[in-house]
């Protein structure tokens, strides 16, 4: 067709469009397949349908309505995350998405009635070590969403954790990128056994909330490589993910949905990912730089400044600005995704199905037993005795429920919400509420301990509370600190004179627990004083009864922290939030958190990273700083010992070990392989497998793992690739990040790898 004909043909589609708008070790992961078809036949079919679209019809497939803030309503249209009309005579489904990680998400009870199973925040699943449990529980909420008519989950979160105030970090899987790897791609594997897409995200360097749509993160290719990416390298090999979703911010100056480095460049060309890349809500900045980088779908259009695909990119299209062939191949990916995960084969449901919410709470059940992490246990006061006749529980709503974290990942979770305060400022204040879900753990406690007198004591007033403490045989304090989406926490203490209160309970009564129900590390100034300290997490819409049967005995502990918890804020790499002085400047002269987060503020902050690939316990142990406790802590009511360790060198790390159960009650442990590598800017401690293994009382259990080479490399962007350099490789087995219960080298040859 000759440039005055092509350019007739895409007016015609502009005028067209405007009308249409209405329990294996894990160390190596390897891709695992998505479905039954082959990679071939796959792209032949997304390929095949995209040669059938008019061009008004690719046009519209490549942006996505907000429902609750469309004008456009069409019939089939819930509220709910995204929207993206298909072409029903090519049989090219609707795209309906809703939030998702912890469940099918339901903020601010937009689907008025509609509930869902909560699952514990992403934390406690990742401090389960348990990737089968992570496949499960992301096939669970596929369920639910297949039979909610939702087509895909904006699951996936991966970003790793940098600073210990993230807004967000509950919503993660932690500080290391082969655990947060691992973990993220079987849950996205399980999401996608249900023949429906899940996201990845947020592509990528997004670990802050504070003016997150403002900020420029800045860090160098290999320390990039080493850390944030490689944790979504893995996810994606194993998960398969139909989308990868972009971040709001920029990283290394280009914003992330117009980063040609990100997305053309590492997630297309070197991992050879085929599906599409849809942006985040609000994340679109431009039209011909956005499309020509690699963005191939605007997502909720109506959070964004204006609408950049749709018509102003058939216009780009038109003036050759985005070629025509850059136009195909966005509409190829999105039909990759539908056509490799079974969609396309599997519509979903014209109507809601019935739901089995009492099997799927207990696998909420079983994340948040697994994934509750013991602190500490001195006297081994835990688990309770039942003979115990006076019980008091003090704080934060034990009584009626369980804390969850708040955004747009926030669940509706069966049996409502007995406790929930709207929010009167920040920049949250449009979408989040301050949730508890309605699992008490005083019922529990009470089905628990049926011969004591159990109480609740609300702690507001700390002198009330520790009367009653010192009355009662037991005290168990609940503490809370909560963190959504959209802002960052200010402070690590916890709010609310809460420390106080714990420094009271624990001068009135020597036999007290503390709860903590937080979205990541807090500081505690009260810890010598307390002899026992349980980490919950938001534990989800069972929590009550998980906690319950953990602190009597019914489950024995087993988590391990996913995450360093530092002993003061000035551990923090940025002890201070950037650009939090310069936010609240700007909030200070206007009223409202904005529509849904998306603040406009000129206030943009580079936050330069400098620990580089050193995250978390990387960077603790490099420096010798002393945590309040590492990466992989977690106690047990049984103990376990480490023997036999054998390690092999030659192209990678091989290890093998035996685990013993050495107590009287059966346990899971979940023993971390450790190798000191890398030539680039000093070695450092690498996490480079893992186990979970349970045990019966004095039964062993052999464990191997075998390193993917990738996590004992330096990136060379030169050559460009991975690079293991020859030489001897210090090897130990521990019970968490600097533990050395077994020690061992292997030598390796050299050896590169393509990116």
């Amino acid at each position: 067709m000759n440039g005055t004909g092509r350019q007739a043909c895409i007016a015609a589609s502009i005028a067209a469009l405007a009308m249409a708008m209405p329990a294996l070790a894990q160390g190596a992961p390897a891709p695992i397949p998505a479905s039954t078809s082959t990679e071939a036949s796959v792209k032949a079919r997304a390929d095949a349908l995209a040669e059938k679209m008019t061009t008004a019809e690719k046009l519209r497939y490549v942006f996505g309505y907000f429902p609750p803030m469309s004008k456009d309503k069409p019939a089939d249209m819930i509220p709910s995350a995204g929207y993206v009309p298909g072409v029903p005579r090519l049989g090219i489904p609707t795209l309906r998405e809703s939030d998702a990680s912890l469940g099918v998400a339901n903020q601010i009870e937009q689907r008025k009635g509609d509930v869902a199973t909560a699952l514990p925040a992403s934390l406690a699943l990742a401090a389960s070590f348990d990737p089968d449990l992570a496949y499960r529980s992301g096939a669970m909420i596929g369920a639910e969403a297949r039979a909610k008519t939702f087509n895909v989950l904006l699951a996936g979160g991966v970003n790793l954790t940098r600073d210990p105030w993230g807004g967000r970090t509950f919503e993660y899987l932690g500080e290391d990128p082969l655990l947060a790897g691992i973990m993220a791609g079987e849950s996205i594997r399980g999401v996608q056994s249900n023949h429906i897409v899940s996201t990845v995200k947020h592509f990528a360097l997004n670990p802050q909330e504070t003016l997150r749509t403002m900020t420029d993160a800045k860090i160098g290719e290999a320390d990039l490589r080493e850390s944030d990416l490689l944790a979504f390298q893995i996810a994606i090999e194993r998960g398969r993910p139909g989308s990868v979703m972009c971040a709001y911010n920029k990283v290394d100056g280009d914003w992330a949905c117009e980063n040609d480095f990100l997305l053309n460049k590492v997630l297309k060309r070197d991992w050879g990912y085929p599906g599409w890349v849809m942006s985040d809500w609000g994340a679109v900045h431009s039209t011909v730089k956005a499309a020509n980088a690699g963005l191939d779908q605007q997502s909720g259009r109506e959070l964004d400044k204006a609408m950049f695909f749709g018509a102003p990119l058939a216009k780009a299209v038109a003036d050759g600005s985005v070629p025509a062939a850059r136009l195909m191949e966005m509409n190829r990916r999105i039909l990759w995704g539908v056509t490799s995960t079974g969609l396309i084969d599997h519509p979903i449901p014209t109507t809601a199905q019935t739901i089995d919410y009492a099997a799927n709470a207990k696998v909420a059940q079983e994340a948040a037993e697994k994934g509750s992490v013991l602190l500490k246990n001195d006297g081994n006061l835990l688990p309770l005795a039942k003979i115990a006749k006076r019980i008091v529980l003090i704080g934060a709503h034990a009584d009626v429920g369980v804390l969850s974290g708040g955004g747009s990942s926030q669940v509706r979770s069966v049996g409502g919400a007995p406790v929930e305060i709207p929010l009167t400022e920040g920049a949250a204040s449009s979408f989040a509420r301050v949730t508890w879900h309605a699992s008490s753990p005083l019922a529990a406690i009470k089905a628990m301990a049926p011969g004591a007198d159990v109480t609740y004591v609300d702690g507001r007033d700390p002198a009330v509370a520790a009367r009653a403490a010192k009355a009662a045989d037991l005290a168990i304090v609940f503490a809370w600190q909560w963190r959504t989406e959209a802002q960052d926490i200010e402070t690590l203490s916890l709010p609310d004179n809460q420390d106080a209160l714990i420094e009271a309970i624990a001068a009135a009564n020597k036999r007290s627990v503390v709860v903590l129900e937080t979205g990541g590390p807090v500081l505690m100034p009260w810890l010598s004083k307390v002899p026992a300290v349980l980490q919950a997490w938001y534990p989800g819409q069972r929590g009550g009864q998980a906690i319950a049967n953990i602190l009597f005995g019914a489950v024995n502990p087993s988590g391990k922290l996913p995450m360093t918890f530092p002993a003061s804020e000035a551990q923090a790499p940025r002890p201070k939030i950037p650009g939090l002085a310069e936010m609240k400047a700007v909030d200070a002269k206007r009223k409202g958190g904005g529509t849904y987060g998306m603040v406009d503020r000129d206030a943009e902050v580079t936050i330069p990273y400098a620990e580089g690939a050193a995250v978390g316990y990387r960077g603790y142990l490099k420096s010798g700083a002393k945590p309040l406790f590492p990466f992989g802590h977690g106690l047990s009511y049984t103990n376990f010992r480490y023997s036999a360790l054998k390690v092999e060198g030659g192209d990678t790390i091989r290890v093998s070990f035996t685990v013993t159960n050495t107590g009287r009650r059966a346990g899971a442990d979940s023993p971390q392989v450790y190798a000191v590598a890398g030539r680039r800017g000093g070695a450092t401690t690498r996490l480079v497998g893992f186990q979970r293994v349970e045990l019966a009382p004095g039964e062993t259990k052999p464990v191997s793992v075998t390193v993917d080479p990738r996590l004992i490399a330096d990136y060379d962007p030169a050559q460009p690739g991975w690079h293991v350099a020859a030489g001897s490789y210090p090897v130990t087995v521990g019970h968490f990040a600097g533990d050395a219960a077994l020690k061992g080298s292997a030598t390796l040859a050299e050896r590169r790898m393509k990116p």
